[in-house]
């Protein structure tokens, strides 16, 4: 059957008393209807609401069963290569349109639920662990409710403090029947202004009965606040940025002050948010694969609007775009027919997710370099449609602009598109906050280098070659290497320490 949730509904949900303060706005009264928040708002009704448009039926919802019900691909819980390819095939229609810029919708929601029940069942706290995490995936995909990541970092104030025990993200305050009572501040996660809840993760520092207590907090809670960064500068006019203009997620910090959290939403697991981020790493992928190929979109795009489809460097450019899009999506394929399986059934294949993140991270900035360059020098100049509009302009416009098909308008629009994907605010803090979503390429190889696991059959196999005796190679101290850590700060020495020693 189609979601419960219409996107009517999740718009009505979010008037329920959250405080949201924007830096710039100040506090924001109605996500639904204030100008920083309201077109983000939109953009997820509009992701609801197409579980119901017969247009998407095929895409979005699974084939009928006997009974003619079909379920939301989005919310499944993958037991097969097949299962994992179908939301693949969902999560890439359906990041491509935004070009990869909503990376958390309420799908990747549910995938941050499939990751907790994961984590709680490899730590083996209790069977009662597993049942919680458990029901509370089921109760995403029954409700379509809106949960969102936050690996539970602390912010730079808190990391920086003299007394080491004050460093992490939360403290306990008491314990109770109801559940647990925290405090503090939570560093920069995405959507918490549009999600109804926030996985708050293992890095926040609480250890309960010698597990790492981890948190779903809901953002109307009493003693939440979320304070969200200043909104990407962006055009008001649709026209010169019909992206930036739809799409920003408003990443921000969450500050806690004696909130209670109820036990069924306290899980347990490992000091590591690695567990639980393995199911994010795949839909992350597909928000830049996304970016990706309508980069490469909108590069075939300019060049016949340009007139360079015979242009043989054009064409070298364009080669190399299509490498890149190409490299990236057959590691999505193989990690989707190559699962890995786990208790709850399979989940994709990272060696496969570690490669493709990788081949992506490399070519992104010369993805970018090469959109700027195909449209030349008019990608600078494209006028907006007021300027087309204006009597004084109109006529030398459109003898600027015009031709090859192309009226003035139709060129300046395609412009400005690329413009706004790879010029804009909103391509600038895509692009530094997936340098530090993650921990970058270098996270990445210490990813592939634990998922891999060839190392002895490999090495071994051509030993067999030689026709000799030779020593049995075990390489297995590669693979278990710890990950590099997270990028340490140092407090300062106290003033007053600092003053003696000058």
């Amino acid at each position: 059957m189609p979601p419960l949730r219409t996107g009517a509904h999740y718009r009505q949900s979010l008037r329920d008393g959250r405080k949201i303060w924007v830096l710039g706005e100040g506090m924001v009264d109605d996500v639904t209807t204030h100008p920083a928040t309201r077109p983000m708002v939109e953009e997820y009704v509009a992701w609801y609401d197409r579980h119901f448009d017969p247009a998407w039926q095929e895409i979005v919802m699974t084939p009928p069963c006997r009974a003619g019900a079909r379920t939301p691909v989005g919310y499944l819980v993958p037991q097969s290569g097949d299962d994992l390819a179908r939301m693949g095939r969902c999560f890439q229609a359906t990041t491509f349109p935004t070009a990869g810029n909503i990376t958390h919708t309420p799908a990747y929601g549910h995938l941050i639920a499939l990751g907790i029940l994961h984590a709680v069942s490899l730590r083996k706290a209790s069977a009662e662990q597993v049942a919680n995490a458990e029901a509370y995936r089921a109760e995403i995909a029954r409700t379509g409710r809106f949960l969102t990541f936050a690996a539970g970092a602390a912010t730079i104030g808190y990391r920086l403090r003299e007394d080491p025990a004050e460093r992490t993200a939360l403290k306990l305050v008491k314990r109770t029947d109801a559940g647990l009572v925290i405090s503090g501040k939570i560093g920069m996660h995405t959507s918490p202004a549009f999600a109804e809840d926030v996985y708050i993760g293992a890095h926040n520092g609480i250890d309960i009965d010698g597990h790492r207590a981890s948190f779903v907090v809901a953002v109307n809670s009493p003693g939440v606040t979320v304070i969200c960064r200043k909104r990407a500068a962006r055009d008001p006019n649709p026209f010169s940025a019909p992206l930036s203009n739809r799409f920003d997620e408003l990443d921000g910090q969450m500050w806690l002050d004696d909130v209670l959290v109820p036990w069924n939403r306290v899980f347990l697991t490992e000091p590591s948010a690695e567990p639980v981020a393995r199911w994010l790493f795949w839909h992350q992928l597909y928000c830049w694969l996304a970016k990706a190929e309508f980069t490469l979109g909108l590069a075939l795009a300019c060049t016949h609007a340009m007139g360079l489809a015979s242009h043989d460097p054009t064409i070298e450019y364009l080669v190399d775009l299509i490498t890149d899009v190409q490299t990236v999506r057959s590691c999505q394929t193989a990690a989707e027919l190559d699962p890995e399986f786990t208790a709850e059934g399979c989940s994709p294949n990272h060696v496969h997710l570690s490669v493709g993140s990788l081949a992506m991270l490399k070519a992104r900035p010369l993805m970018g370099e090469i959109l700027r360059i195909l449209p030349g020098s008019s990608l600078v100049v494209a006028p907006t449609d007021k300027d087309l509009a204006d009597p004084a302009l109109a006529r030398g416009l459109e003898e600027s602009f015009a031709g090859g098909g192309y009226t003035a308008a139709q060129r300046a629009a395609l412009l400005q598109m690329a413009w706004d994907h790879v010029g804009s605010a909103l391509d600038h803090r895509e692009s530094v906050y997936e340098l530090h979503a993650n921990g970058g390429a270098s996270s990445w190889r210490g990813r592939l280098r634990r998922g891999f696991g060839r190392y002895n059959e490999l090495a071994n196999g051509v030993l067999q070659q030689l026709g000799l005796p030779m020593p049995e190679i075990d390489l297995s101290a590669i693979r278990n290497a710890p990950l590099a850590m997270r990028r340490q700060v140092s407090a300062p020495p106290p003033a007053k320490a600092a003053a003696d020693k000058g």
